[in-house]
């Protein structure tokens, strides 16, 4: 097995800026926010200067902001919260969690999708409820703006935290490894002038029902202050790497269907490989220092056929999904893609 040169998954390293003060972070956490101890009202202002940061680069009130220990949750609180009588309707390139939302609800649209993962925005009514995503996670592909939704709107922005919030939206999901910030953090925004009701069992007036890690939250608004420098800095650069994977791919292999759009977010690309087994290529790709993903990006550990392409019409086996950062130089990704060539190459010859 060899070691690990180039990660192109949907988790990253963490930030160098957030594991730098991790450990910090970590011995301050420990009290409780809430009391008056001194130590509890450090950590209550490191969390307010988190949250601050976070308000800022996310473009929304700070009041709005609540911290998950599950981000997962924040689909149900979030949905489920804002879904009344009227209808749910949302791309069928949803993320399952939110699919098996609308699974569960007795008025529900799947709306069906063209091969760019563009769909077509229903009406409405002020008692429905939309659900939009700034990306999806797996193409990158951008769904049309939502600001003619006569109704509510949750946006899922677990993808692509860059791209601004529609101006009447009314609940917000990000992720924090979507900027290289720790695992198991998300962030939930409900709206002031959302019609939002606790989905959950609940005794009290709080968004959300338990805890969280107070250190990953600290970590979590300095990895996305770094980010988002760098990010704005090598947005360019992003997306000149972007064009010559695609270039790469159908010159220099061949027999493949790139499924992301090329209006797409440039840090997301997915395609997929005739005559090829993903698990095979990813493991392959593994053994020469390559982290890549495949398959569903909600069960991306099963390798499971991905719905979203499946969707959009598009060829779901032999699929690769690439993630990309500002930390992934283009040298970095040449090496990647010579021995993305070589391992297609050998396997077809195997077949």
């Amino acid at each position: 097995m060899g070691s690990v040169t180039g990660v192109f998954t949907s988790e990253n390293r963490l930030h160098p800026a957030a594991r730098q003060l991790l450990n910090d972070a970590i011995d301050k956490g420990w009290a409780s926010p809430s009391k008056i101890h001194h130590s509890s009202r450090e950590l209550s202002l490191l969390l307010e200067e988190s949250r601050a940061i976070f308000a800022s680069h996310l473009k929304v009130p700070a009041s709005s902001l609540h911290f998950l220990g599950e981000p997962g949750l924040g689909f149900h609180l979030g949905a489920n919260g804002l879904l009344g009588n009227g209808q749910l309707s949302l791309p069928a390139t949803s993320r399952q969690e939110l699919l098996a939302i609308a699974q569960g609800h007795s008025r529900s649209a799947v709306l069906p999708v063209d091969l760019e993962g563009s769909w077509q925005l229903p009406d409405g009514e002020p008692d429905d409820l939309l659900v939009w995503a700034t990306a999806n996670l797996e193409t990158g592909a951008h769904s049309p703006n939502p600001s003619d939704f006569a109704g509510q709107i949750f946006v899922d922005a677990t993808a692509d935290y860059s791209i601004p919030l529609p101006a009447r939206w009314s609940g917000a999901l990000w992720d924090s490894k979507s900027w290289s910030g720790p695992l198991g953090l998300g962030i939930l925004a409900i709206s002031e002038t959302a019609l939002w009701k606790n989905p959950l069992p609940h005794i009290d007036q709080r968004v959300v029902p338990g805890d969280f890690n107070p250190a990953l939250v600290i970590a979590s608004a300095i990895a996305l202050q770094a980010n988002e420098v760098e990010r704005v800095a090598t947005i360019t650069a992003l997306q000149e790497i972007n064009s010559t994977i695609r270039n790469f791919v159908v010159t220099q292999i061949g027999d493949v269907d790139i499924a992301s759009p090329i209006s797409g977010s440039a840090h997301l690309l997915s395609f997929s490989f005739l005559y090829l087994h993903a698990e095979q290529l990813v493991e392959k790709m593994d053994a020469r220092g390559f982290s890549l993903d495949s398959g569903s990006a909600c069960i991306s550990a099963n390798l499971e056929p991905s719905h979203v392409l499946a969707a959009m019409g598009r060829l779901t086996h032999g699929n690769v999904r690439l993630h990309l950062y500002p930390n992934n130089s283009l040298a970095e990704v040449e090496k990647m893609l010579v021995a993305l060539k070589e391992v297609v190459t050998e396997l077809r010859a195997n077949k």
